[in-house]
């Protein structure tokens, strides 16, 4: 998509429910366009970042395996924003850029268990919305229960993203360099 049906809002032209909403992310200097979109329903974004934020900086995931399932769900649903924004997470939380790419292929590469296994469960919940059976016993030797729980709802919530982005058309910010669909 070319041009957003709903175009990121400006920061200079913010109404008042619009700023309240976005005031804590402009405060972190990061006014990135997925926030400036959602903030169109101030409401709805509301509630939404509370939910994000448990995903993102209060799982009881690991950050770098937290990092292989969103990237994961967001290459399964072909949602170029949730990739290029988690390529640079991913990084920062110490995947390689090998790894990033990898990560493209699915549990099929070669990977570590645990990792395997994270990629696996992703490639589930996407295909069949269920972690099977095998999967499941296989990663509770690996994770607790509270564990298992944050990993369903990090790829049910980056699912949920991906949706919005790519129907919204949110566009790249510009420190994003996008992807390379092979």
């Amino acid at each position: 998509m070319t041009t957003p049906r709903i175009p990121p809002l400006n920061v200079d032209n913010l109404k008042d429910e619009e700023q309240k909403v976005l005031q804590p992310i402009l405060d972190a200097g990061r006014p990135w366009n997925i926030f400036l979109t959602l903030a169109h329903h101030p409401d709805l974004a509301k509630r939404w970042l509370v939910f994000s934020n448990h995903v993102l900086f209060k799982s009881t995931i690991p950050a770098r395996e937290r990092e292989i399932a969103i990237l994961r769900t967001g290459w399964l649903c072909q949602s170029e924003y949730e990739w290029a924004q988690h390529e640079v997470i991913g990084t920062a939380a110490g995947l390689t850029g090998g790894e990033i790419q990898r990560i493209k292929e699915g549990p099929e590469a070669e990977w570590s268990e645990l990792d395997r296994l994270i990629l696996l469960a992703t490639d589930e919940l996407y295909h069949d919305k269920k972690i099977s059976d095998a999967t499941w016993v296989a990663l509770t030797s690996h994770w607790n229960d509270q564990q298992m729980m944050d990993l369903v709802f990090a790829i049910g919530q980056y699912t949920l993203v991906s949706m919005a982005l790519r129907t919204f058309g949110v566009p790249l910010d510009d420190f994003l360099t996008g992807w390379d669909r092979t």
